[in-house]
């Protein structure tokens, strides 16, 4: 299986690496295809330009500075998104990722009447969010009842990639963490790779 890992923290000596080096590795060994895209790393530019905002509605949307990160996107059948959840939002960095990469004629097709968009990504089957957040279980769940995962679900592959299922794993007050906590969480995520199959 096809796989990308779409990493997005500024230290790489953060938790979120440490996480998505396990992923990729264990990935890797169950002999799955894997593109690792670390968008810091890579200087990856969020902002929308110009041209592409003024062709956004236009017959073709021009995505000429993102060709690699737009076929990898598109050929994967699986994704994994490893990135901490800051004031219950996406970095600014994985925001822009979406803006740009997940546009029109790529992930999904706009309608002519500004109605329902109509979804491409038809070869994702897989996706799985790992994050780690500042806050207790309890801030995000009950108050402000899981903005993040609302809109992986609802607004993206709900939008764009229909054929996915969703695994979502969150690591809460990731500050506070020790080392039996953070064992047991390493295992979670390992073992909800591992029911991935060829």
């Amino acid at each position: 299986m096809k796989c990308l890992i779409v990493t997005a923290h500024p230290l790489q000596d953060s938790l979120c690496m440490q996480i998505a080096l396990q992923i990729c590795g264990q990935l890797q060994e169950q002999g799955h295809e894997v593109n690792h895209e670390d968008l810091y790393a890579s200087s990856f530019n969020p902002a929308l330009t110009t041209t592409e905002r003024a062709t956004y509605y236009a017959d073709t949307y021009d995505s000429s500075e993102l060709t690699t990160l737009v076929n990898n996107l598109q050929s994967a059948e699986a994704l994994i998104l490893v990135f901490p959840t800051w004031w219950f939002g996406f970095p600014a960095i994985l925001k822009g990722w979406f803006d740009r990469v997940w546009g029109p004629g790529i992930a999904f097709d706009n309608t002519d009447d500004f109605g329902p968009i109509v979804p491409r990504l038809d070869n994702l089957r897989k996706t799985m969010v790992v994050t780690t957040l500042g806050s207790p279980w309890w801030v995000d769940r009950l108050i402000m009842r899981q903005p993040v995962k609302r809109v992986v679900k609802t607004a993206l592959l709900g939008a764009c990639a229909t054929n996915s299922s969703l695994q979502f794993l969150s690591l809460y007050e990731s500050e506070k963490t020790d080392d039996k906590k953070l064992q047991r969480f390493m295992r979670k995520v390992s073992h909800a790779v591992n029911t991935w199959s060829l």
